[in-house]
Formats: structure tokens, sequence, C-alpha cells
């Protein structure tokens, strides 16, 4: 049965939840499940604003013939062509073969490469270009990658209406609700939102301060993206978000403590310095980079201000699970940041000088501290390095 949504009197939400789903993109685990958004405005001319995964296809088109309601569909706008938006669009094309694909000169290319289309219907716009469906008209703005290189977005100026592609979009299924503005988004939704910036778009903050300038000149009054809520309020609130992030400056000021231990002794130098950051009034969260996955560490990484990274040496190496994860933070341009290092080893540790290598690589990254080396277990004096490197992060901390 159909399930589409009203965002105003003709513009329809057609999109569907996926909760099965355990990865998104078969690397980030989404506990919550997605959302794959598809909106149709009814104008004089119908048109579409991209399709949906595979996933939700079929409750997508009795969303769309519901939606139509007998009409002929005119249009497919296509935004960004990553299967969870496009797996549908071939299906489409067979279920309304007079409708015409409107889209950038890149996607163009990659309908035929995803699809077996002789692509006549196709209409290839560019930053600028404006056109007309009736009452209102729709004007599309570049956004090379964010996060694809042929990503567009669409703006309707009479009535201020972005569809953003993956832009401002968050893991996580919708429950109920369509808009941010009837659910807690702050509490519900934020930290999926970061976690879903910083690793799908997050490398690509220059890019996203280009759109975001564009923005700044235009009068939004929604934003509708692929994934997530709708946003009808606090739009400031979310383009500030959004411009921290891709400025790469923390969010938050506080310490983050990350630990890769074998036998415990690694992470009982880690809680040690959790413990004494705190007693100074620092806020502090504590992680298992072998538990935790690595989105979240991620996320968290760029969302605080200082990091302390403890890590046990491991074939005369970073241990395997901290070395992935910097390795992850240098491919997402980690920058702007403070951090310390505590390294073990029972007869070699050279942890602590290898990841001092890695950070020296990245822009901006200040150490905070001496590097404390644990040989095999903590000790009373390894335990007042501990302490002094807390000193120095609370020290830091309230510069």
């Amino acid at each position: 049965m159909q399930n589409i949504t009203k965002i105003t009197d003709e513009l329809i939400y057609l999109g569907g939840n996926d909760r099965r789903i355990a990865l998104f993109e078969s690397a980030f685990p989404v506990p919550r499940g997605v959302s794959y958004n598809s909106y149709l405005l009814l104008d004089e001319k119908t048109v579409l604003f991209d399709t949906v995964d595979s996933a939700v296809s079929d409750l997508f088109f009795e969303n769309l013939e519901h939606a139509l309601a007998g009409r002929s569909l005119d249009l497919l706008v296509i935004h960004h062509m990553e299967p969870d938006h496009s797996a549908t669009v071939f299906r489409l094309i067979e279920k309304y073969p007079n409708v015409q694909i409107v889209t950038s000169q890149k996607t163009s290319a990659m309908l035929q490469n995803y699809f077996p289309l002789s692509c006549k219907n196709v209409q290839v716009v560019k930053e600028g270009d404006t056109m007309s469906v009736g009452k209102r008209s729709v004007s599309f703005i570049s956004a090379p990658m964010v996060h694809w290189p042929e990503v567009m977005m669409s703006f309707i100026p009479e009535e201020g209406i972005l569809f953003s592609a993956d832009a401002f979009g968050t893991f996580g299924a919708l429950s109920g609700a369509l808009f941010a503005d009837e659910v807690n988004f702050e509490r519900d939704y934020l930290d999926d939102a970061r976690r879903y910036y910083f690793n799908i778009v997050g490398k690509y903050g220059i890019q996203v301060q280009n759109v975001l300038k564009k923005a700044a000149g235009l009068r939004i009054e929604l934003i509708c993206p692929l994934h997530g809520p709708v946003w009808r309020k606090d739009l400031g609130w979310l383009l500030g978000k959004y411009d921290i992030w891709s400025k790469y400056e923390p969010e938050e000021k506080g310490a983050v403590v990350f630990y890769a231990s074998v036998y415990g002794h690694t992470q009982n130098a880690a809680e040690i310095v959790a413990s004494e950051l705190a007693k100074r009034g620092v806020p502090v969260k504590v992680y298992d980079v072998s538990h935790t996955h690595v989105s979240n560490l991620l996320a968290e990484a760029f969302r605080y201000s200082h990091l302390v990274f403890c890590s046990t040496t491991y074939n005369n190496g970073i241990f395997i699970s901290m070395e992935n994860f910097i390795s992850d933070l240098k491919a997402h341009f980690f920058q702007n940041r403070k951090y310390a290092l505590v390294e073990n080893g029972s007869w070699s540790p050279q942890a602590g000088a290898l990841m001092e290598k890695e950070f020296s690589e990245m822009k901006n990254i200040k150490r905070v501290g001496e590097k404390v080396t644990v040989l095999s277990s903590v000790k009373e004096e390894t335990r007042a390095a501990l302490t002094a490197l807390a000193e120095a992060l609370a020290a830091d901390f309230g510069a």
C-alpha cells in the first residue's frame, strides 16, 4: 500500500526506509537503517527528483503511481548517480518511456555505464540553467565532489526549495515523521548526521565550502536531502554544522582517548589519562579502537578538540586497528587538532614514533605534552608520566 507524505500542496515525498540493511555502502554500520528519499512536484509538468535504492523499489513505484493519479511523468531530475538513488532509473524508464531525463553532463555519461540506454530523452543542464515547469522554475547548481564528480543540486526559487542530493543527509531510517522539526534531531539524529558527513562527504571540505557559498546567495525555505529528514526550520543551525565540519574545525571542546590494547595494560594507561583529565574538569570520552567501528571513531575524532592516541607496539609497528584508524583519519584530511601519544611495548616500543610520523604529515596537528612510554605494564613512575600528560592537556585545554 502507498505511503506518501505531502511536503507542500504540490510537492510529495515518495521515499522509503530500509531497516534490514546492515552496512551502508558495504562499509558503514547502520543499526537504525537508512531512508532513500525521492520527491515528486505536481506543476503543469510533473517532475520527479531522483529515484531510490532497489531495496525500496516496489513501494516507490506504488507511491509514484498513486501520487501521479493518472498523470504522465514528464521529467526526471537526476542529481546523483550512486545506485542507492539511481538503481531504479531503468525500471522507471520502462514504465514511463516518454519521461525526459534532466541531469549534468557527467551524469549523462554515467547513465550509459549503468544502464543499456540510448538516452535520447536526456537534457543536459549546467550551473545557472533554469527550466520552467509551469508556475515554478527549477534552477541548477553544480556540486562536484559532494561527494561524486557528477553531483548537482536543484532549486525552486518561487518557494525556496533546495534539493540537496547527498548533502545535509543522515543515516537512520525515518520513524513516521518526515520533518526534522518533528523529532529531536540533536538527540536522535545528530550523531548519525555527523558520522554520515565525515565518512561519506568529509574528505571534500573545500567543495562543501564552495556549495555553502552558493547556498548563501539563495533564499532557502526548505531542504530536501536524499537521506534523512526534510528541513523547514532551523536551517541556520544545520548550515552552521556543515560550515564547521567542512572547515575541519572542532565542533566541541573536549578530549577523546583512543586506545588499542592486547592484554589490558595499554587500556589501563588510557583509562588513567582519562580519569586524570576528568579530575581536572575536561570533558572526556574513551574508545577501544579494536571494538568500535572506525566510522564512529572518525566522527568522534573530528568532533572534539583534543585527542589522545594510545597504542601497543605490534610486529614492530602500530597495532593493527590503531594503524587503520590513523590511516582513515589521514585519508579524510584530518587537521586542526591537538593530540597526545602513549605507546606500549615489552622489548622495543615503537608505536609512538610511528604514530608521530603519521601525524606530522597532517595539516595543523600539534602535539601536547611528552610522549609516554609504557614498558609492558604501568608502574608508579609511568603513572606519574601519564598524570603529567593529563595535566599538560588540561592546561592546553584551558588556554
